[in-house]
């Protein structure tokens, strides 16, 4: 039987052979791309109105555009736009500090701190930061004296300063909403990495800095870099409790001056150019924290101009 079966496969023809006499062999198949018109059309239509936007602002007679240029690095423009820079960092950490702690007591199984957690995000989340800013600095109507005992003791006046009605304003408002954010990244770690650490014998406390807040960093972080990129914007705000900030600065020149417009855009230029360095540290840092997540972690603006200038070369090298 096996004998059988082996003289019939030695004598078969093998399938794949192909004979000269069988004709030639098939041409290659020309792709052609489908061609989209309305994307060209389109984009010539956006590019048109933005032609006509710059245009508009650069034909503007009532716009001095060397007033741009002349106020940009004034030392009083540079000292508003580093106050901006001040009250955005501390803000946002103090926000960072008290958002972890609020969280924590929010997923704790206390009822009293999880319930004084909630109210205290349900009041800050429910409230304009505008509105605010005017209670802190107007807090000297309510409590004319801080008496803190034996410790402190001053006018209120003397104590909401600009710059603390400010920082109390922007910070404890910024802390209700990084409570969520990391409410939200202590619950992305999953329980079992909890009940592991505490059959080990580890504390909450301990479980909570070694174990699960270095898992939920990869949760945090990205919306926290968000965060404080909308807290350099939101500084704008304290222009109302009279904190020489960027704005404030710009439109004091802008009053004094007549050049209003030109110092808004000198102030829309000291905030493009901080939001966009600290936007680049955020990419770097979501990077650093997504190696644990990611097997092959995006490439870097370095990297990916390198990768262009590298398969340009090669095809310049085909070519030749």
């Amino acid at each position: 039987m096996s004998d059988k079966f082996d003289k019939e496969t030695a004598g078969a023809r093998p399938a794949a052979t192909v004979s000269k006499d069988d004709g030639p062999a098939p041409a290659a198949i020309k792709a052609i791309p489908v061609r989209h018109y309305g994307r060209w059309i389109s984009a010539v239509v956006v590019l048109g109105l933005v032609a006509l936007l710059v245009n508009a602002f650069a034909t503007a007679e009532k716009i001095q555009w060397q007033a741009v240029g002349d106020y940009v690095f004034d030392s009083t423009v540079l000292a508003g736009a580093g106050r901006t820079l001040l009250i955005s960092i501390l803000a946002m950490v103090m926000g960072v500090v008290l958002g972890v702690v609020l969280a924590v007591m929010r997923l704790s199984k206390n009822p009293v701190t999880s319930w004084v957690a909630w109210v205290y995000i349900w009041f800050f989340r429910g409230t304009p930061v505008y509105v605010q800013l005017l209670l802190w600095f107007n807090l000297a109507l309510i409590f004319p004296v801080l008496n803190l005992g034996p410790i402190y003791k001053d006018e209120m006046v003397d104590v909401m300063t600009p710059f603390m009605a400010a920082l109390l304003g922007l910070g404890l408002n910024e802390a209700a909403y990084m409570a969520e954010i990391c409410r939200a990244g202590l619950q992305s770690v999953d329980e079992g990495q909890t009940e592991a650490a505490h059959a080990l014998g580890m504390s909450h406390g301990k479980t909570l800095r070694r174990i699960v807040i270095p898992q939920a960093m990869r949760v945090i972080v990205p919306p926290t870099g968000n965060e404080f990129i909308n807290m350099l914007k939101t500084s704008s705000l304290v222009y109302a409790v009279t904190y020489n900030e960027l704005l404030r600065a710009t439109s004091t020149i802008g009053s004094t001056s007549y050049a209003v417009m030109e110092m808004l855009f000198v102030a829309c230029i000291w905030y493009l150019v901080i939001t966009s360095v600290f936007s680049v540290g955020q990419y770097y840092l979501e990077r650093r924290f997504a190696r644990g997540s990611s097997r092959n972690l995006p490439a870097t603006p370095w990297q990916k101009v390198k990768a262009n200038l590298t398969a340009f070369s090669r095809e310049r090298s085909s070519t030749a």
